[in-house]
């Protein structure tokens, strides 16, 4: 696959995201599908109170169409199961999220679905994901990036498959917090992905829904940076958690996504730290959880905590890259 696949596959994306999105925010605002704040928050954020959410739903699209266009331009087929398993993934973690996102913004219930609810549909979706990729004799192994360790687990990669969907769909949708932080950061990790399918010529489909995302998250970015005129919601993030995960285990890089996440894992740990900080000693670490809060409690400006998370984002990313391309 030459490079000019892929810079057309990005195009392509981004395109059909820049053209639809100027569509597709009236008609959420017409719909009065305005993001809700919660008074616990910043106050800084109240003034982001109405703008419309589950713009998530341009992504998800631009993604499926991008992918499934140039697949066929490159193959001459519509995808074998490993582009159709990451398009299951996308749009059934994408479908939780609208569920979760509706409730919000039309019935005025702030919470959206449970967490009982939202675990449930998750767990089902990965373990459709698990029976299918069993199906295709897909190996349950892992391996150690860049060591020549290997390990078999057996059925016991159900377990990791269930634990890297649901983990990874909620750890991005926490990132999701500011103006063009998870679009970024997601653009970054499965830019980095993408690369890594590309250089080993085995992944020829995965390469191309990578960058099928990346696009669209660029095309996303002109509307979502700050100020931004639209949120992805829980559509967007749960959706782009559930892929980013998909795509590591589909291209036998589970555990690089701990590294190539980095960002997304950093935000998730904060929460956690900060409820057992408060639970056993009724302290908090941080002024606010996730992350991303606190250091706008600090006084730094939205667009400087973005731009910095982004940065890092790049700095896990480039770790990634050469413990795998490197010393793999």
């Amino acid at each position: 696959m030459n490079i000019s696949v892929l810079i057309i596959t990005i195009l392509i994306g981004f395109l059909i995201t820049v053209l639809l999105s100027p569509v597709f925010i009236p008609f959420l605002r017409r719909l009065k599908f305005g993001q809700s704040i919660r008074e616990e928050g910043p106050q800084s954020h109240m003034k982001k109170t109405g703008t419309p959410t589950m713009g998530g739903i341009v992504i998800v699209f631009s993604i499926v169409v991008t992918s499934l266009i140039m697949t066929y331009k490159f193959t001459g087929k519509f995808g074998t199961y490993e582009l159709w398993l990451l398009i299951f993934v996308l749009v059934g973690y994408g479908l939780l999220g609208f569920l979760d996102d509706f409730i919000k913004v039309a019935m005025k219930r702030n919470l959206g679905l449970t967490s009982k609810q939202k675990m449930l549909g998750q767990i089902v979706i990965a373990l459709v994901f698990y029976f299918i990729l069993r199906s295709q004799d897909f190996p349950t192994t892992i391996h150690i990036p860049g060591t020549s360790i290997e390990w078999e687990l057996g059925w016991f990669y159900a377990f990791l498959i269930i634990f890297m969907l649901v983990g990874s769909s909620n750890a991005v949708n926490l990132t999701d917090g500011l103006d063009g932080l998870l679009a970024g950061t997601a653009a970054i990790a499965f830019g980095t992905y993408g690369i890594l399918a590309w250089q080993t010529s085995l992944h020829s489909e995965i390469t191309i829904f990578t960058l099928s995302v990346v696009g669209a998250l660029l095309g996303f970015l002109v509307f979502n940076a700050h100020p931004a005129k639209v949120f992805m919601g829980d559509t967007g993030s749960l959706a782009l958690g559930g892929a980013i995960a998909a795509v590591a285990i589909l291209t036998k890089l589970e555990i690089l996504l701990v590294i190539i996440g980095g960002v997304f894992v950093i935000e998730t740990l904060s929460v956690i730290i900060q409820v057992i900080s408060f639970k056993t000693t009724g302290k908090r670490v941080f002024k606010m959880s996730p992350l991303h809060h606190h250091y706008e409690l600090l006084g730094w400006s939205e667009w400087r905590v973005v731009t910095t998370f982004w940065m890092v984002g790049l700095l896990f990313s480039a770790l990634g890259i050469y413990i795998e391309v490197w010393l793999g």
